[in-house]
């Protein structure tokens, strides 16, 4: 294990001194209840702040308690979730709280242990739920806490490895302050390494960690942490149909399988390119695979970039005429026939987003358009 500070009081002390001073508002501040604080706290995973506060001021607003939420279809949960990214959080609060309408009464487990048998509820979001809203001695580590110990222990390990990641949780356990002091230590951790602790170029001159940082004394605050290098993503030619009826009034769209990436949520039709094919041909496929119709494959609409956490695509979307079979519920979980000013009602991703986009600025542009987009799950 690397070496700790000497004085851990000593490090807690300048710590609290520089939250009282520097503290963020964060999303629960005008009703820090226990619900709004794990909710909060799934949004910001891997999501800045100032990305996350209009989300979550519209979530509570739709959602006040856990009850509203349990209640709700999933449709209209993934609806206000549409743009955050990573829907399998949004799938697994609304089972969760089912759970604890169910089963708990529609309160949150206080401590640690007990909100990890929630879904989607892992390590970190049991910590800093248990610790902030209960005042449990629970500890936190997320990225930002993973890159202050990192440095001010002089971590050699690549913070994302097995070794490195149990190394981190050790360092995160034993620097833990008293529980009444533990929800405000990894709330200041949060802001330190979002303001301060920063990935590149940290401050170090307005870090109150600074006389206790191995990473500075030894000059490495710009190299640590080390990380182990990713993997290529693999890139894919995906396909999508913009399927009108033959009378050119209402398109088909389906709602992908409620597990697995992006489950849940509306997209227009279509899969993958095999090798050999035309991208006419793949939609083609693909619609007869997942639905059981045949269209006709017209002009392409629009053309997509787009960065998911694992891989890459470049999808092209055509419009393309209904021209026989009813559609079957063969590898989608459902699907609507919808006037072209219905389909906002839906949730979409953000890719499915773009070719409505293209779909109402089509008047204005008829060739076809090229966006880039990164990091959706």
């Amino acid at each position: 294990m690397p070496t700790l500070p000497a004085d851990p009081a000593a490090l807690h002390a300048a710590l609290q001194r520089w939250f009282r001073d520097h503290r963020r508002d964060m999303p629960w501040v005008d009703a820090p209840t226990p619900y709004a604080i794990w909710i909060a706290v799934v949004m910001l995973q891997q999501t800045q702040l100032v990305t996350v506060a209009p989300y979550f001021q519209r979530w509570m607003q739709r959602f006040p308690h856990v009850e509203a939420l349990a209640e709700a279809a999933l449709d209209d949960v993934l609806k206000q979730w549409q743009g955050l990214g990573y829907y399998a959080r949004a799938r697994n609060i609304h089972r969760a709280a089912r759970q604890l309408v169910a089963e708990h009464g529609g309160a949150l487990p206080r401590e640690a242990e007990a909100l990890m048998t929630l879904p989607g509820i892992g390590r970190y979001s049991a910590g800093a739920i248990a610790s902030i809203a209960f005042g449990k001695r629970a500890a936190a580590l997320d990225g930002n806490l993973k890159r202050i110990f990192a440095r001010l222990t002089l971590l050699e390990r690549s913070i994302n490895s097995s070794a490195g990641d149990r190394e981190l949780w050790q360092i995160a356990e034993a620097l833990l302050p008293t529980a009444a002091q533990a929800g405000d230590w990894n709330e200041a951790l949060m802001d330190l390494g979002a303001l301060v602790c920063t990935s590149r170029n940290p401050h170090c001159g307005a870090c109150p960690f600074q006389p206790h940082c191995l990473a500075f004394a030894h000059g490495l605050q710009d190299e640590l942490p080390r990380r182990k290098a990713s993997k290529a993503r693999p890139h894919y030619i995906v396909t999508a149909g913009v399927i009108w009826d033959a009378a050119g009034d209402q398109l088909l769209v389906a709602q992908r399988p409620t597990e697995g990436m992006l489950g849940g949520l509306w997209e227009f039709p279509g899969g993958k390119q095999e090798t050999g094919e035309t991208l006419q041909a793949a939609l083609r496929r693909e619609l007869r695979e997942e639905m059981a119709i045949e269209v006709a494959v017209g002009d392409e609409l629009v053309v997509i970039d787009h960065a998911y956490t694992h891989f890459s695509i470049t999808l092209h979307a055509f419009h393309c005429t209904h021209i026989g079979g009813e559609p079957q519920r063969l590898g989608v979980a459902d699907f609507r026939w919808l006037h072209p000013d219905e389909l906002a009602q839906l949730a979409w991703p953000s890719t499915d987003q773009r070719i409505l986009e293209a779909l109402l600025s089509e008047k204005r542009n008829g060739n076809a358009e090229r966006v880039t987009q990164s990091q959706e799950n």
